[in-house]
């Protein structure tokens, strides 16, 4: 019997595709110390979480430039780890994640928006597993003493995305539903 991998690890990548409206003009780096991406699913009901340890952002956030500010994450989905070294690597398989074939999960901004209760709409393209989906994050924004902070939590559905092909597709064992949250901290420009 094959183990169940944890539904968290397939997700984080669109969580880390999340985490693209990182930083202002005047701020472009990202602290990746300070930085995380995880997604949390539900496998035979209980919450899983993983976090994807490498991801790279392009960032242009200006509150009083939306029109012109931008994001682009792409995540590392070789890089996601839930804690066992066999489910870890049962993930990046074939039926999850495929890494070999698909190295990296991609999310691109196409406008941002102020939304309600004083967060920020990202509508953009995600990409995972060579499925690109319409996406809208809602992220919060706040200045920080070094840099910029923006953080979200994006609900997707594995299973538009291919993550858990064959025998995987049911989802009575692991949840369709996945949670990708996201924290990025931006550096000020030196």
């Amino acid at each position: 019997m094959k183990r169940i991998p944890r539904p968290s690890a397939l997700l984080m990548a669109a969580t880390l595709a999340t985490a693209g409206i990182a930083a202002n003009y005047a701020w472009a780096q990202v602290d990746a110390a300070k930085s995380s991406v995880t997604a949390t699913a539900r496998q035979i009901g209980v919450p899983m979480e993983g976090k994807f340890k490498k991801f790279d952002a392009t960032v242009a956030f200006d509150p009083a430039k939306l029109a012109t500010s931008s994001a682009k994450v792409e995540i590392d989905v070789s890089s996601f780890e839930i804690g066992d070294a066999e489910t870890t690597k049962e993930v990046k398989g074939r039926d999850w994640f495929d890494a070999a074939k698909y190295p990296k999960a991609v999310f691109q901004s196409t406008s941002i928006k102020a939304g309600a209760a004083g967060k920020y709409e990202v509508a953009g393209k995600l990409t995972i597993k060579g499925k690109t989906q319409d996406v809208v994050i809602p992220a919060s924004y706040r200045q920080d003493a070094g840099g910029q902070v923006f953080e979200g939590v994006l609900p997707i559905k594995r299973t538009v995305y291919n993550i858990g092909d064959g025998e995987w597709k049911d989802t009575s064992v692991v949840a369709d539903d996945v949670q990708i949250k996201f924290r990025i901290v931006t550096l000020a420009k030196k």
